[in-house]
């Protein structure tokens, strides 16, 4: 399989998860561990991707600052043994709460996040960011135009974020294909400091799942609703008008295929997945 990928030119890695464990200290608060161990590893020869995790009821509290130092510290571990760290700061859909409550958390988990990453020397160039988008709740009474999404989410990100960052890659976070996919969109129609594009999965794959549904006469079939998801989310984040227009024809096909992004640094030797979920 790894041979496979890297035929590709796709860079394979590994998420590791040691599941949710109580966080001392804090008020019922849990977190995933799974980076700790990297520590005693004389060095990282299997592509690590790992995924550490914390679900908070209350986001200004002490498990999100536990998670933002954890995750910051293994960016550096990262970076030290030739991977690049995509960093994911999730905010979760879960609840009724306004746009403005989770503009709120996000400005305050995206504050700290680069903080910690400076405290750890993590060098800006060499990381992906992978933010949840500024959306209101889930079950919120009153849904958000793409271009209101986009304004409270870059407004925010270009304020919190440097320029430094080469890539923003946007996960699609609970919303649908339509949605994902015009959000992103809407976030290439202004001219933003870094590359702004898309890892999503759900958003990316639910259409394929249903229209592959597990027959085998059906594989090509989906392999042809996935080539056309991914093309729309790629043509959207390209800087051509052409291509944007393409996709705009593609839109009812929602999703993505990840965009290759340099980063000013040495020849990464893979990528490595580090973060956390916060509910807003």
């Amino acid at each position: 399989m790894v041979d496979c990928l890297r035929e590709q030119n796709i860079v394979p890695g590994i998420k590791v998860d040691k599941g949710l464990v109580p966080l001392p200290g804090s008020n019922n608060e849990s977190w995933c561990q799974g980076w700790v161990w990297l520590l005693d590893q004389p060095s990282i020869t299997v592509k690590e991707l790992a995924h550490c995790c914390q679900r908070s009821l209350r986001p200004f509290c002490f498990g999100r600052e536990r998670s933002c130092m954890g995750t910051c510290t293994l960016c550096a571990i990262s970076q030290d043994n030739g991977l690049v760290p995509i960093v994911e700061p999730e905010i979760l859909l879960d609840g009724d709460h306004p746009i403005e409550r989770t503009l709120e958390v996000a400005e305050r988990v995206w504050s700290e996040v680069f903080y910690y990453l400076a405290q750890n020397n993590v060098m800006f160039e060499g990381i992906l960011l992978k933010p949840s988008m500024v959306t209101p709740g889930a079950d919120h009474k009153e849904k958000a135009s793409p271009e209101t999404v986009a304004k409270y989410t870059l407004t925010k990100l270009k304020r919190r974020v440097p320029p430094a960052v080469p890539g923003i890659m946007f996960l699609s976070g609970g919303q649908s294909e339509m949605e994902a996919t015009l959000n992103l969109h809407a976030m290439n129609q202004s001219p933003n400091p870094w590359h702004v594009s898309f890892s999503y999965a759900r958003a990316l794959q639910n259409s394929v799942l249903k229209t592959w549904q597990g027959r085998p006469e059906n594989v090509e079939a989906g392999q042809k609703a996935l080539l056309s998801r991914a093309k729309a989310n790629s043509w959207l984040s390209s800087e051509s008008t052409l291509l944007k227009e393409k996709a705009m024809m593609l839109r009812k096909e929602c999703s993505l295929k990840a965009t290759p992004i340099k980063v000013r640094s040495s020849t990464p030797t893979g990528s490595i997945v580090v973060g956390f979920s916060l509910k807003a």
